[in-house]
């Protein structure tokens, strides 16, 4: 869906129209550059289950927040359907307006949709409609810190069990140049579209667009859930800088306040922070104000040997306003889980206005270890109304190893889409990642497809051994090949179709039978010792002994007395498998022994009433003349009475 109004692209082909090269300007940029996202016209509504009519009349940033909040859920490993009904709050930083300007500038233009589709509440209260999402949902414009905002204000409902789990972060898109043209007059605007966080030449920043959620929890909660922890949020504090010397002029006390409050709160003393995520705009005027609040409160009790190391990621991918706090919080949340700081771009000379003497202060300029024993940051964002926001943040605590005892030889590796096209996108989506990451785990990497994401219909499922075979296959169908090995792909049936359990018959055993299930597969093993356990009163010799230790010509396994109680615990074990694949019959049968496990399968009597029952047909079947024979004819019983006879 497009937008309606075409003024946005046709005022960025025209920049003749909106360019001086002189700052301030009248009705001017002093800019030519901007970080823009491409396609921002580009959404699929259907995927969100909403009509083209009303998408047409949805801000992008909407639209951006779906798409993201999706992904959000996905990277966590939860399947979006899951946490409907449940206790997620939603918590949105956004303080732009423009889409509804452009599209709807005629009021014939605006229709039912327009009040929904451009309302800051409705971009976090729709993220809570479209998943089912019964937690507090809020927007927030406190301007550059709002998202930043969005974080503290998700924390502090987390403490007090508002919500299970929370959505934060925040949004930004810009459609037209009024704001550039506002803060050229101010000189807020870097000429060279550069932001030079705390160098000589500052003169301004850039202005970015760009979408950033996470996904919180409490510690114990996403410990006790297995999640992947990234890092951990401390403390936190906001505040305000009151009356400064001008509405929009940075008041270096209020910021050294909120990253006191906010260390207080998190239980870190100043000393211990060895990274600080500034603000970092880039102005003459708020880079020497912002370092020497830091001065003022990291010094304290610090050691020469212990560094404070200053980040902008502003210097990379410009100020994304309402949401530079959240780009700014996932690069440090990055840095800390990789153990590594990244440098700030575009500085050669420290601004004269600015002294590190006495401090140990640093700008990283090349990239660099994190060693463990220092990683606690600070992250910082300040609003230009004087809103401040400081979150103090951890690296998560050292999660023991966990050695997988299940040792497959293949995996299979589900995809699904909502059309063949959306389908083969993701293949290569998949093949360039297996590519670009060959030391990945490819078990992992199909549990993780298998499990954490949503199976549409349009399916794809592959078995390989490795990634490289994976890639092999997946590349063959991107490319239309029409037969491939161990690849099969279509369409979901959604009538139901009934699964059947068939157990077989005695005469199928011999030695060793299913020993590789039993030493890779946890819920196979886990079944048949408990049968081993349950037989221990019943049978002279275990019966894990008959199958897997004894393994000769005259092997008990072959006496009836031993068959079928192995028949039994074996195929019992195997139908344990398939259901906790979930795969749940809707109807058993059984053949001879067959029955007897179908039966209990069915819940018709327990495992150990079941053995107990096997167990004594087979004695007494073994009871029975050695050499006999079976004859089966087709006759009524009438015919058959005067044969026996």
């Amino acid at each position: 869906t497009r937008v309606r109004s075409s003024a946005a692209s046709d005022v960025y082909k025209r920049q003749d129209q909106y360019y001086a090269q002189e700052a301030a300007t009248p009705g001017k940029v002093n800019t030519r550059f901007g970080g823009f996202l491409s396609q921002v016209d580009q959404f699929d509504p259907a995927f969100f289950g909403i009509a083209p009519r009303e998408a047409n009349g949805m801000d992008p940033q909407q639209r951006l927040l779906l798409e993201v909040a999706w992904e959000t859920f996905e990277h966590a490993g939860i399947v979006p359907e899951r946490v409907a009904g449940s206790q997620t709050g939603v918590f949105v930083g956004i303080s732009s307006d423009e889409y509804s300007r452009l599209a709807f500038e005629k009021p014939e233009h605006i229709d039912a949709y327009a009040g929904t589709g451009n309302a800051y509440s409705i971009a976090a209260n729709r993220l809570s409609y479209v998943f089912d999402l019964h937690g507090p949902s809020m927007a927030l414009d406190t301007a550059c810190s709002s998202s930043l905002l969005a974080i503290h204000q998700a924390c502090q409902s987390l403490r007090s069990g508002e919500c299970e789990q929370a959505l934060a972060g925040g949004v930004n898109i810009i459609l037209s140049p009024d704001l550039t043209i506002a803060f050229s007059q101010a000189r807020m605007m870097a000429a060279d579209g550069h932001c030079k966080t705390f160098d000589e030449a500052a003169d301004g920043y850039v202005r970015g667009e760009g979408c950033g959620l996470v996904l919180l929890k409490t510690l114990s909660a996403a410990e006790r859930d297995g999640d992947t922890v990234f890092a951990v949020i401390r403390g936190s504090a906001v505040n305000q800088d009151g009356r400064s010397n001008g509405l929009t002029a940075p008041n270096g006390h209020a910021q050294e306040a909120v990253i006191r409050q906010a260390l207080r709160n998190a239980n870190v003393s100043p000393a211990q922070v060895s990274y600080v995520e500034t603000h970092g705009t880039g102005t003459a005027l708020g880079d020497p104000i912002e370092v020497n609040a830091l001065k003022a409160v990291l010094m304290q009790g610090r050691e020469e040997q212990l560094p404070v190391v200053l980040g902008a990621v502003k210097t990379n991918i410009g100020h994304l306003e309402s949401a530079a706090g959240i780009a700014g919080f996932i690069k440090t949340v990055l840095s800390l889980y990789k153990g590594e700081i990244l440098p700030n771009r575009n500085f050669k000379r420290l601004n004269t206005h600015i002294s590190f003497d006495g401090t140990t202060f640093a700008i990283p300029t090349r990239r660099q270890p994190w060693p463990a024993q220092q990683r606690i940051a600070g992250v910082s964002a300040f609003g230009f109304g004087g809103t401040n926001v400081h979150l103090i943040v951890e690296a998560a605590p050292t999660k023991p190893s966990v050695v997988n005892e299940v040792a497959r030889t293949e995996h299979v590796l589900a995809l699904s889409a909502r059309s063949p096209e959306a389908l083969k996108h993701a293949a290569q989506n998949y093949s360039e990642f297996l590519a670009a990451n060959p030391a990945a785990s490819f078990a992992a990497i199909a549990a993780s497809a298998n499990t954490g994401r949503t199976h549409f219909n349009t399916r794809l499922a592959l078995s390989a051994a490795n990634s490289q075979q994976a890639r092999k296959q997946l590349d063959s169908f991107v490319h239309g090949d029409s037969v491939i090995e161990g690849l099969q792909h279509g369409q979901k049936n959604n009538g139901k179709r009934k699964v059947a359990f068939l157990f077989s018959g005695q005469g199928t055993q011999y030695i060793g039978m299913a020993r590789q299930l039993y030493e890779t597969e946890p819920t196979f093993r886990a079944a048949l010792d408990r049968c081993d356990r349950i037989l221990h009163a019943y049978l002279d010799q275990p019966l894990l002994t008959v199958l897997y230790e004894l393994a000769t010509a005259d092997s008990p396994l072959q006496e009836t007395r031993y068959t079928q109680p192995a028949l039994f615990s074996l195929e019992y074990a195997l139908a344990e498998l398939w259901r906790s694949w979930g795969i749940q019959p809707d109807i058993v049968l059984g053949h001879s022994i067959g029955e007897y496990v179908a039966a209990c399968s069915a819940g018709m009597f327990s495992l150990e009433d079941g053995l107990k029952l096997i167990t004594a047909r087979g004695r007494l079947m073994q009871e029975l003349p050695e050499h006999g024979s079976m004859v089966v004819t087709f006759a009524s019983p009438a015919q058959l009475a005067d044969i026996i006879e």
